[in-house]
């Protein structure tokens, strides 16, 4: 780990992993889906370590602190120890993974079941045509 003191929001993010690129992550603090220390904030905003994070992200929520600052983005393993999440905050997300796994086996739809073969595609133009 680095010697950083201070580093920016989007940049911290991305290094931590939760989004793919620095545009997404700065996309999503715009959008009001990070807060830094229960207030909204800007990308470029400069956090340090101790600096408590909510971060909303595909109906899922990490209530962290921070405690470590890495500039560069590294593996997963390294990723996971530049932050603590509270407990509290783990155990609703493990409960949202089983509600969301529920669901999807309880309404399992890919959108459709097959793809239409010659015959259904013009049936499908026919009744589309007139």
């Amino acid at each position: 780990m680095s010697e950083l003191e201070a580093i920016r929001l989007d940049k911290w993010l991305w290094t931590a992993r939760f989004f793919k690129t620095r545009k997404l992550a700065a996309e999503a603090i715009a959008g009001g889906k990070a807060h830094v220390n229960d207030q909204r904030s800007k990308p470029g905003k400069e956090v340090k370590i101790g600096a408590m994070l909510s971060i909303s992200k595909d109906n899922y929520r990490w209530d962290i602190t921070i405690i470590a600052i890495n500039g560069q983005r590294r593996s997963a393993k390294e990723a996971v120890l530049l932050y603590e999440e509270s407990a509290e905050s783990l155990g609703k997300r493990e409960q949202q993974t089983i509600k969301n796994r529920e669901q999807r086996e309880l309404f399992d739809f890919s959108g459709r079941e097959h793809k239409p073969n010659k015959k259904e595609r013009r049936l499908i133009h026919q009744f589309k045509q007139g």
